[in-house]
């Protein structure tokens, strides 16, 4: 074992933060007086402190690649700022054998006033290596970060890609027996993505351990065996990684069985109004999330607007199981202007379904005409799409699916 958590709790004062506030908590502190904390909902109001974290515990063994998946909000930046020991926990206590490496957010570990060449051997001396041993892989990391040009220039003049690309290969080259690294590859250009994950395998069949953050459902997937589930600051599963994503993509399923959509469901919104209701149907309007092969997906939903708009854009995405994008519905591609009213809007659309079969996710997106979000609800709802058709002759007509979206064209022969 290299990693050991035992209920480990983050609690976070809301509000100002002034003299008489830290005074009082010293005061509690020496008295004992316990501070109550509320449940880490950002959706609800009230209450002057956060559990960011509560009852964590897990363990993981050398050369194991844990991923760490969870809505935003969910606890998982703070937890890995624990593990890197940027911020120390309230409560628990965390066992940690070796050297850890962390990637934790654009500029995390790197001083800005000294060159990438400094920085290198700045954090290369604070995981306990000596000049000889950093300088032997110096060339391999300016390398691997393809910043050459750049290596003797102050960071602070980097761009965040290349200060990425930099912080990455210093701490996965430095040899930590730990590497932790949170969502920030994102900044990264998808060909270095991949470069870092082919890196992160390569590290963990060394024998090394890498806990990694991703709402890359596919990478998560392709670099992890086992993976944990946070939700509000707390851990709801510990498991396989296909079930911990699969329960992933169920927990943003949160419609209720009439439509309603709750009112903590949003990924983002900017205040000016909210879906309040979706309700799925089939070609007969029944209300149901399982269509036949080739059958049209019906929509029936209501927004409730604080702004008037004369037109809006109205986006339906389709996910598959590894919450990556894989068809978009949108209604100023079939040149449908909506407007958008104060108060109650209710709009319908019937969505082809060229899907083959198999289980999907939709986000919903209400948005300004130019594209700036009002409110996006994230996987909220569940669809499987049948092998069987609405006739005996129109299902789906083999025994495997090659990709997830039926293709048509004209077919002659030549």
């Amino acid at each position: 074992m290299i990693i050991s958590v035992e209920n480990i709790g983050k609690k976070y004062r809301l509000g100002e933060y002034n003299l008489k506030t830290a005074l009082r908590d010293v005061k509690n502190k020496f008295t004992g007086n316990s501070i109550s904390a509320d449940e880490n909902d950002r959706t609800l109001a009230g209450g002057n402190f956060v559990w960011a974290l509560k009852d964590i515990h897990f363990q993981v063994q050398p050369g194991e690649v844990l991923g760490i998946i969870g809505k935003n909000g969910a606890g998982k930046s703070t937890l890995l700022k624990v593990l890197s020991r940027v911020t120390a926990p309230s409560t628990g206590t965390i066992k940690i054998k070796g050297r850890v490496g962390s990637l934790l957010e654009v500029g995390t570990g790197f001083h800005p006033d000294l060159t990438g060449r400094e920085n290198v051997f700045l954090n290369g001396a604070i995981l306990g290596m000596n000049k000889k041993e950093i300088r032997s892989k110096f060339d391999e990391i300016v390398d691997f970060a393809g910043v050459q040009k750049y290596i003797d220039t102050p960071v602070k003049r980097y761009s965040s890609g290349m200060y990425v690309r930099l912080a990455f290969a210093v701490a996965a080259h430095l040899e930590p027996e730990i590497l932790i690294v949170d969502e920030v590859l994102a900044v990264g250009d998808a060909e270095f993505q991949e470069k870092c994950v082919g890196k992160m395998k390569s590290v963990s069949g060394l024998g090394r351990t890498v806990l990694f953050v991703s709402h890359n459902m596919g990478t998560i997937r392709h670099l992890c065996d086992r993976g944990i589930l946070l939700q509000n600051g707390k851990m709801t599963m510990d498991s396989g990684i296909e079930n911990v994503i699969d329960a992933y993509l169920k927990s943003n399923a949160m419609l209720l069985h009439d439509g309603t959509v709750p009112e903590n469901a949003s990924l983002q919104n900017s205040g000016e109004g909210r879906w309040e209701r979706i309700v799925m149907h089939n070609r007969k309007g029944e209300m149901t999330n399982e269509y036949f092969y080739g059958a049209p997906i019906q929509l029936d939903m209501e927004f409730d607007s604080q702004i008037q708009l004369d037109k809006c854009l109205l986006g339906i995405q389709v996910k598959n199981h590894m919450n990556e994008s894989i068809l978009d519905f949108v209604n100023i591609y079939d040149k449908s202007d909506l407007p958008l009213n104060k108060g109650k809007n209710q709009f319908r659309v019937e969505l082809n379904n060229p899907l083959h079969p198999g289980k999907y996710y939709l986000n919903i997106t209400m948005a300004r005409y130019n594209g700036v979000p009002i409110d996006v609800l994230e996987s909220i709802a569940e669809i499987t799409v049948s092998n069987l058709g609405e006739t005996a002759d129109s299902g789906y007509p083999f025994g495997w699916t090659n990709g997830y979206i039926k293709g048509s064209g004209i077919w002659n022969k030549g």
